[in-house]
């Protein structure tokens, strides 16, 4: 039996919203609602976006089981799976198995460096773990390591090795990856500033920080690439391509909090070593936000 996916269009990959230094359960429970509503069509929580490394095991745990059940089945639940030690990323990714996820995101183990053997092996230990499909979350900005389209198309082999969340911003990726592995691995873009290219390219989605935000627009930009209309998808893009800018100024996710604060969907708050955005930063987020008609 090998778990696979056909995962398509705008996925958010969730801020998790803080309260008097918690969790804030109404705050994420709300936005997981709002999301759906607005035509996402799947949910990724506790990533890089969601502020993984400050959450505790048990807050993690919870988060993970608050989007499953407010979901209810309505669109697919990847969780956020990721460690930089296979031991931990097994355990995490068994409790999303346990709490129903539909599947995991897996980050390449970031501090460690370990060669294209270490990658293989630690994606594969956790392959055999659990019973559900596994995204590669293959990220060189923040894990200093880029996985080979050769590892890749190894562990593509393995039953639960499902897809790629690519944040390479490199297009030329996906048809390397395609012509490797094949056009039923699931590729999803990572970088919301080249998903035109990367669904150009042959992908087939994107796991999105600017849909926090803008989850309509998200989705109707996927929806046309999908579609093959590009000329729509351009225009959704000159509407997008500032606040996809701007909420990278500083390190996501406290520009995407900040904007959602302005809609009143969550506080600003963000957890140590991550800091509240400054406000040159402010002024260029609101400048998107009108820009792309999401406030006046």
């Amino acid at each position: 039996m090998t778990a696979k996916t056909s995962f398509r269009g705008s996925f958010t990959a969730l801020v998790t919203p803080f309260k008097n230094g918690s969790v804030d359960e109404k705050a994420f429970r709300g936005l997981v609602d709002w999301q759906i509503a607005e035509g996402t069509k799947g949910l990724v929580p506790v990533g890089t976006t969601g502020e993984s490394p400050t959450l505790s095991h048990e807050e993690h745990h919870h988060v993970v089981e608050w989007c499953i059940d407010q979901a209810r089945g309505r669109v697919p639940v990847v969780a956020g799976a990721g460690s930089n030690s296979t031991k931990e990323a097994i355990d995490l990714a068994r409790h999303a198995q346990q709490a129903g996820a539909d599947a995991v995101l897996v980050v390449t183990p970031y501090y460690n460096k370990p060669t294209q053997e270490g990658l293989y092996q630690h994606f594969k230990a956790i392959n055999d773990a659990i019973g559900i499909p596994i995204i590669i979350y293959n990220i060189p900005p923040r894990s200093v390591i880029d996985m080979s389209v050769e590892t890749m198309k190894r562990l593509a082999e393995l039953p639960n090795i499902a897809g790629v969340k690519d944040a390479t911003a490199n297009v030329v990726r996906v048809s390397q990856q395609r012509a490797a592995i094949g056009p039923d691995f699931n590729q999803l873009s990572g970088e919301d500033a080249t998903a035109l290219g990367f669904m150009a390219h042959g992908g087939h989605g994107c796991i999105s920080v600017s849909s926090n935000v803008a989850p309509r627009l998200c989705a109707e930009f996927q929806d046309s690439c999908l579609k093959g209309d590009y000329a729509n998808a351009l225009k959704l893009q000159d509407k997008l391509m500032p606040l996809h800018t701007a909420l990278f100024i500083e390190t996501n996710p406290a520009p995407a909090k900040y904007a959602l604060s302005l809609i009143g969907k969550c506080a600003e708050t963000v957890r140590l070593p991550m800091v509240p955005v400054a406000e040159k930063t402010r002024a260029a987020v609101r400048e998107a936000m009108v820009h792309a008609g999401l406030i006046n």
